[in-house]
């Protein structure tokens, strides 16, 4: 094959990139030959500045834009309202601006927290949103913003993320269980957790997948726990002889409240694009493999 006929490879801009999905997406990209990966972390890029957004859209006129950055801190975010909506929104609103003025598909990754947990059954995309927190509003407006910016948008709604990177609860729970003869873990909120490395290899495959739904689509990995039985499963695959102790989330107040409920219904995900989640189990067994090799 001539040099010229080579074909040209996809350019896929990952915003965020330092964080828990961006990092597998790293890991993952050397597996995905026909895409070009830009990765932009918070010292790469303000994606709060218009005119550095619109140089590096103009640099590399990418086709796609994986949309990573978030502001997590939930608690945090109660007294920081202004921080949160200035990364969770506006940002999110001029990545997609600036995806609409380039002609770029957007990838906006968004949480179970714009739910108030009141359900009963597993949660739709088209079920009735009322955030609790501040963290849930500022990502429920970024979902306006992204899909009102941008026709080419795919909001992932996702739940519990964990991976070997950056804070999360896996890591947490396994420091715990090393320091403590017993720790306490809410037993009545119910959902399930999303390995990043999963997550990151569903968003390739809606990128790679040729037709571009656009939407919002529910992903995490298959089953239903709460924040105990996660922590009694990390437990027991740690070999760990510290004690869990289930308690209501009564008796562990934080500053920002969680919904009681949050499990997706993933059958949208599953039909359109093929994806057939992992089931939770499978996926921490992986992650705490990797996190003791480390």
């Amino acid at each position: 094959m001539n040099l010229k006929d080579t074909p040209t490879k996809k350019k896929l801009i990952v915003t965020g990139a330092g964080g828990q999905l961006g990092l597998e997406l790293q890991a993952l990209s050397s597996n995905f030959p026909e895409f070009e990966f830009i990765f932009l972390q918070r010292s790469d890029l303000d994606i709060t500045d218009v005119h550095a957004l619109s140089s590096v859209f103009s640099q590399y006129l990418p086709a796609f834009c994986v949309n990573c950055a978030a502001y997590t801190a939930v608690d945090k975010a109660e007294s920081e309202r202004k921080e949160a909506f200035r990364v969770n929104a506006d940002a999110v609103g001029i990545i997609a601006s600036c995806c609409g003025n380039y002609g770029v598909r957007l990838v906006h990754i968004s949480t179970d927290y714009v739910f108030d947990g009141n359900s009963e059954k597993p949660l739709t995309e088209n079920d009735t949103v009322s955030p609790l927190n501040v963290y849930g509003e500022s990502k429920l407006e970024g979902e306006r913003l992204a899909f009102k910016n941008n026709d080419q948008t795919i909001v992932i709604r996702t739940s519990w993320v964990y991976s070997e990177f950056g804070n999360n609860f896996v890591k947490t729970m396994m420091r715990l269980m090393r320091e403590k003869v017993s720790i306490n873990v809410v037993a009545d909120q119910i959902g399930s957790p999303t390995y990043a490395a999963d997550l990151a290899a569903v968003v390739m495959q809606i990128v790679g997948h040729g037709a571009f739904t656009t939407g919002i689509f529910n992903y995490s990995n298959e089953g239903r726990i709460s924040w105990f039985d996660f922590a009694v499963a990390i437990k027991r695959m740690t070999g760990s002889t510290c004690t869990v102790n289930p308690i209501p989330t009564s008796q562990f107040p934080t500053p920002a409240r969680r919904p009681r409920f949050s499990l997706l219904d993933k059958r949208k995900i599953k039909m359109t694009y093929g994806i057939d989640p992992v089931y939770w189990e499978t996926s921490l067994e992986i992650c705490i493999n990797r996190l003791r090799q480390n």
